[in-house]
């Protein structure tokens, strides 16, 4: 090789100097430095001692990098290869992954998960867009494409909702199906948006939506007519309101939307006559209304009263907070972080393998742990932990999360399994006891053993029966009444043994109460709500459930009426049941 080079060498430039500093780097590197220095040297000597890089021939400065390329090249051949080992940069790119990750864990702000109920076309979207706006996570541009693009609908209102939106059927119909997610922050807080569809056919997916939330944004349209038709009988506003409760939504931010419509113009008598309508059904609902419940006024479309306070030359009446205030002065019962971790699962997919979404009710998750997934107990390992689209390695109650799973394949995992602790696991059950409070049944039905309806426990739904009604609570000493009952009707409260088809995950309320609580829905209606109060122990032959005060043999399912309590039902209770559709 060093040959060729010298030949080329001799044949392009002429300079016999330069050839034989050439055929001699196959002996020493230091030889070729030695010729080198010797060269610039004489240039400098006849400089007067000043050595000028510029005033070096081309010829000769390519010549000198050719030789010093091809000298590198040779001692390479010459000697065994050595590759560098590259600790350093992974040394250097793990220094720079764990700083990124303390800089996401170091983000102290609490967090929040914020669902926003109500009627139908009360303007929750819109609301969830604008907040958006307001809090810079969507640019102007973006707003403009939107605005464009309701315009070419003649739908010029609905551009701020498409903020919201999941998809473009939501958007051709202006109705919200699926639950829409987005986050914002402000001072002290980060916030994870639920936006619940209102529509009474997709209730289904806002239970979905509010069993993941924190506190709810209950949206209420003051336009003329509209408010009537969402709180009248069978509206969205009374079903959402008490499935919020139910479903553990303890704070209320009940905001009156519209207010700059032409019809209400900020006009406090009508924003008095919506908080005096909703005020005694607050309280049949269970909410404290002057501790858990506060009620402002604002324009979701314009922006007014959101960010900032409105001024008063559009609604002098106003002296309270704004909405970004109001969100953030909201206190909520502190979180265990040291409790056994329960994860409920809403989703799943895979990406480098199995990954797994839901929103941690209690302790905390660190990368390398081993959980397990319940009710099938299979045992997995936790590969990576990503919190608002940030990689963590450990992550707290209260925080939604998605997580890289190894051990189990997508399709072995359901929506409403449970990841949970492998020291104290969730419990896995195909009955259990509860208290049910019956809402409203279905015309011409009765509640007593054998009604079936579909029930929706966290993130599970999943058909159940009426196994056996054990009491009815006495509404006025709140005890068990000591007749024994066949049936109740509406109104009434009544302690049962609900059986499933499948095991689910569930807690004692008095335990766990976000993984206690439950509701009853029938062909598109909710009919009942209800806490789970005891749970079942297997004897160790299996043959025999027990609970605190019996022991029953484990018999095959049965749907006929009165099964497993031996009570005869007069005929005319039978020919009043009806058992509805699952």
């Amino acid at each position: 090789m060093v040959q060729q080079v010298a030949k080329e060498s001799v044949g392009t430039k002429g300079n016999h100097k330069r050839t034989t500093i050439f055929t001699y780097t196959h002996t020493k590197r230091t030889d070729i430095e030695e010729d080198i220095r010797s060269l610039q040297l004489d240039s400098a000597e006849e400089n007067n001692g000043v050595v000028n890089p510029g005033d070096a021939r081309p010829e000769e400065v390519e010549v000198v990098d050719k030789m010093e390329e091809d000298s590198e090249e040779v001692q390479a051949v010459s000697q065994p290869v050595h590759p560098e080992p590259k600790v350093k940069h992974k040394e250097v790119s793990a220094v720079e992954d764990a700083e990124s990750q303390q800089e996401t864990e170091g983000n102290n702000k609490r967090h929040l998960n914020v669902v926003f109920i109500g009627h139908v076309d009360a303007g929750k979207s819109t609301t969830g867009g604008q907040i958006l706006f307001l809090s810079g996570q969507v640019d102007d541009r973006t707003i403009q494409k939107y605005e464009k693009e309701a315009k070419d609908k003649s739908r010029e209102s609905w551009y701020m909702a498409y903020i919201m939106d999941t998809n473009e059927e939501e958007r051709i119909k202006g109705k919200t199906v699926e639950v829409g997610r987005a986050h914002f922050e402000t001072e002290t807080t980060r916030f994870t948006i639920l936006d619940a569809p209102g529509h009474k056919s997709y209730v289904p997916n806002m239970i979905s939506g509010a069993s993941q939330a924190d506190i709810g944004v209950l949206v209420i349209s003051a336009r003329k007519g509209e408010f009537e038709t969402g709180f009248e009988k069978g509206g969205q506003t009374r079903e959402h309101v008490m499935l919020a409760k139910t479903l553990g939504v303890t704070k209320l931010l009940l905001v009156v939307n519209k207010m700059d419509d032409h019809t209400v113009n900020w006009s406090k008598e009508r924003y008095d006559e919506i908080e005096s309508k909703m005020t005694p059904f607050l309280k049949a609902s269970g909410y404290n209304v002057k501790k858990d419940v506060q009620f402002l006024p604002i324009s979701g479309l314009m922006g007014l009263n959101m960010k900032t306070r409105v001024d008063k030359s559009l609604c002098p009446w106003w002296n309270g907070p704004c909405l970004f205030e109001a969100l953030d002065r909201i206190e909520i019962t502190p979180r265990d972080p040291n409790g056994p971790f329960r994860m409920p699962i809403i989703d799943k997919f895979k990406d480098m393998g199995t990954v797994v979404m839901g929103k941690v009710e209690s302790g905390s998750v660190r990368e390398g742990d081993s959980l397990l997934v319940m009710p099938n107990k299979a045992q997995v390992k936790v590969l990576a932990i990503y919190c608002d689209d940030n990689r963590v390695r450990h992550a707290g109650p209260g925080e939604n999360l998605r997580i890289r799973l190894s051990g189990i394949e997508e399709e072995d995992i359901l929506s409403g399994f449970v990841l949970s602790s492998v020291a104290k696991p969730v419990a896995a059950v195909t009955e259990f006891i509860a208290q049910l409070q019956i809402l409203e049944l279905l015309d011409n039905a009765i509640f007593t053993a054998g009604y079936k309806a579909v029930l929706h426990i966290h993130a599970v739904v999943e058909e159940c029966e009426i196994v056996e009604l054990l009491h009815q609570i006495d509404l006025k000493t709140k005890k068990p009444m000591k007749k024994k009952v066949l049936f109740v009707k509406n109104g009434a409260i009544v302690v049962c043994r609900i059986q499933v088809n499948n095991s689910i995950c569930t807690e004692k309320f008095a335990d766990f109460a976000q993984l206690g609580r439950f509701t009853l829905r029938t062909e598109g209606k909710t009919v009942a709500v209800g806490k789970v109060t005891e749970l079942p122990t297997f004897e160790s032959q299996g043959s025999r459930i027990c609970w605190e005060n019996m022991c029953l043999p484990v018999r095959a399912r049965t749907s006929s009426l009165g099964c497993g309590t031996g009570l005869k039902v007069p005929p005319t209770v039978g020919a009043l049941l009806r058992i509805p559709r699952g």
